[in-house]
């Protein structure tokens, strides 16, 4: 769902094509081999990366196993060693344990969201920290020496969360904060004296408060007169000021330093993009500011003393998603991804400004130029508003050789299709299908008046905007336009659905991927956990208790089934608790009932998602055999495996 940070505008007077810069015209190639979906799920995810505590080594998650486990990376070499050996649940690592070689992570049931922290000692022995039966917690951060560390839990209230301490060695959980009114509890100061609040009042509008702990005074940081987001990124060392990113007065989010005695302000970093996320490394001597910028990450790493950045190698095609300076401030962990590999670690080092790669994701038995490098594009909608898409062309395309296309559409409502590397998509477009994945309005990263254009009216404009992405590729000479299909997961799944049913005639195939198909029930089942966010979820969607339910109503595809006409494919995890398995299991009998092509996968051990290696490529190997099928017309081949 829509999150306040997790979306200015421009008009198009005619029907052309925009992108970074001009894509001179290549020759389609036909020596492409075909890859299967189990080497394309060869390939590893990692992410994380802390340092240890002498530096030498990061601990990572990877997938390598088949399933999500905890690994060390030798920064010296980028010799791996798998650290846990889970085969039922995946665990994420968290971080080392200070003055120990114990690991700190993390881990739910089946997908079941309710995630707990754990210890994993040297001995191999594993404690879980937060044992509650239905007790949900989420990690913080460190206290400033070190020995203990804070985290949420909605242990006393399941609606709420609370902030704790626990002491190293002690494990023993105290109460910092006592969370009655459902705030978002965004940073602690490091002298544990001041809380940052957050109160969401819609999904693009919060406010932000200081907590003072001691004298329980409430200070508002956001401006009372003015609707804008806010979001906390913690607070300096000396407890003098906080940090918070806002769109007050702007379309983009910017870096403001607030003075903790004063309540004065600076600007301290604006651009005409989104500033995603900002910290400083241990001693303050680096600061860290991740813009979005059109759909991929622009990194700007500044020497607090003097404000120069600092420079590192260009990575062509690269989108640096995460970085972790050590605590020593020598090196710098970046989390690289293009959109032909998985992402990857690298580790820069300040003094030599060399930055070496750790990893290799990319399965061997894959050569990534057989692979397709995504082109940010756009393309003007019904009311001629400029929709941004990312677009991934198949090699093989050309007027003499046209291929099938999808509609990609992304989850949220307000996430975002950013340039990165997906194997579903690499996998599709190898084997010839164009993807267009389209960043409707609403959508995340290209300022508050595109990200606000859905409210209240989802299943209408927003999917217009796919349609018309459909229209847009339809004029190039290298799709076959009667062959275009939609696909998408989470809200990209309703849109799906929502073109099924309300635009029945303009796509030929749907792959619905855990998506919503009835709003009334969406809404009125939400865990209990999501509390402080679901009155700003109504605001956007609707209250499904009020008279809002009769357009709730009108806009769940579930009560317009008799509307699909052309074959649908859906894919659910058993313990969904965002989207509830019953909502496509109503969806399928619906239109089984009316005789429309069907096929249902159901995985019993997934939730909202897929992160087992065997059921991704079990789901997503029989997502290309449908769309081989209604689009192509022919049962798929078997394809071997390419050496």
């Amino acid at each position: 769902m829509k999150r306040p940070l997790l979306a200015g505008m421009a008009l198009l007077s005619a029907f052309v094509l925009f992108s970074c810069s001009p894509t001179p015209k290549e020759t389609a190639r036909t020596d492409v081999p075909r890859y299967t979906i189990e080497q394309f799920y060869k390939n590893k995810q990692i992410a994380g990366g802390a340092f240890s505590p002498d530096e030498t080594r990061l601990l990572v998650s990877s997938n390598e196993s088949g399933i999500y486990n905890v690994y060390e990376i030798t920064i010296a070499d980028g010799a791996q060693r798998q650290v846990t050996h889970s085969t039922v649940e995946s665990y994420f690592a968290i971080d080392y344990v200070h003055g120990t070689e114990d690991i700190l992570y993390t881990a739910d049931k089946g997908g079941n969201e309710v995630d707990h922290l754990y210890l994993l000692r040297q001995d191999g022995s594993s404690r879980d920290l937060t044992p509650g039966q239905n007790e949900k917690v989420a990690y913080l951060d460190r206290s400033k020496d070190k020995k203990s560390f804070y985290y949420i839990s909605n242990l006393r209230n399941p609606k709420f969360f609370d902030l704790y301490k626990m002491d190293v060695g002690a494990w023993k959980p105290v109460m910092l904060y006592q969370n009655d009114a459902g705030y978002d509890i965004d940073a602690v100061s490091w002298d544990e004296s001041t809380l940052a609040l957050k109160q969401n009042i819609t999904t693009s509008e919060c406010k932000l408060f200081l907590y003072d702990r001691d004298s329980k005074k409430m200070t508002e940081v956001s401006d009372p007169a003015v609707p804008a987001s806010y979001s906390s990124y913690g607070f300096s060392k000396d407890n003098s000021a906080q940090f918070y990113t806002t769109d007050l007065n702007s379309e983009f989010q910017y870096l403001v330093q607030y003075d903790l005695a004063t309540g004065a302000r600076k600007t301290i970093y604006e651009t005409n993009w989104d500033v995603m996320y900002s910290y400083t490394s241990e001693n303050e001597k680096y600061r860290v500011i991740a813009v979005n910028m059109d759909g991929k990450n622009r990194l700007a790493v500044l020497e607090t003393a003097t404000g120069k950045e600092v420079s590192f190698p260009e990575i062509p095609d690269g989108n640096v998603t995460a970085v972790s300076i050590s605590p020593k401030e020598t090196l710098m962990r970046l989390t690289i991804g293009t959109s032909k590999a998985p992402n990857n670690i690298s580790v820069y080092t300040f003094a030599t400004k060399e930055l070496k790669r750790l990893t290799n994701t990319l399965n061997p038995e894959i050569d990534p130029q057989n692979l397709v490098a995504a082109e940010v594009v756009r393309y003007p909608s019904f009311d001629s508003l400029e929709i941004p898409a990312i677009f991934y062309k198949p090699l093989t395309a050309s007027s003499e050789h046209k291929v099938p296309a999808l509609i990609w559409v992304h989850g949220g409502p307000g996430g975002q299709s950013r340039v990165g590397y997906f194997a579903l998509l690499q996998f599709l477009v190898n084997h010839e299908y164009a993807i267009l994945a389209v960043n409707n309005r609403g959508s995340s990263g290209y300022g508050k008046t595109f990200f606000k254009m859905d409210d209240r009216n989802h299943g209408d404009k927003d999917l217009m905007d796919c349609v018309y992405g459909k229209r847009y590729l339809q004029t190039l000479d290298y799709i076959d336009g009667d062959r275009i299909g939609i696909i998408g997961g989470s809200y990209g799944g309703y849109m799906t659905m929502a073109a099924m049913a309300f635009q029945p005639d303009e796509f030929a195939a749907g792959v619905n991927l855990f998506g919503v198909t009835n709003w009334l029930r969406t809404l009125k089942a939400i865990p209990p956990y999501w509390e402080s966010f679901r009155k700003a979820l109504y605001a956007e969607m609707g209250d499904p208790f009020t008279a809002d339910s009769v357009r709730l109503y009108g806009n769940s595809p579930l009560f317009h089934a008799d509307r699909i006409k052309h074959p649908v494919m859906v894919l659910q995890g058993a313990n969904d608790v965002r989207v509830l398995k019953v909502e496509s299991d109503e969806i399928v009998d619906a239109m089984k009932k009316n005789n429309v092509p069907v096929e249902y996968v159901v995985f019993p051990d997934e939730g909202h998602g897929f992160l087992k290696k065997e059921n991704e490529i079990k789901g997503y190997g029989r997502v290309l055999e449908f769309l081989d099928t209604y689009l192509k017309g022919v049962k798929p081949e078997i394809v071997k495996t390419q050496g």
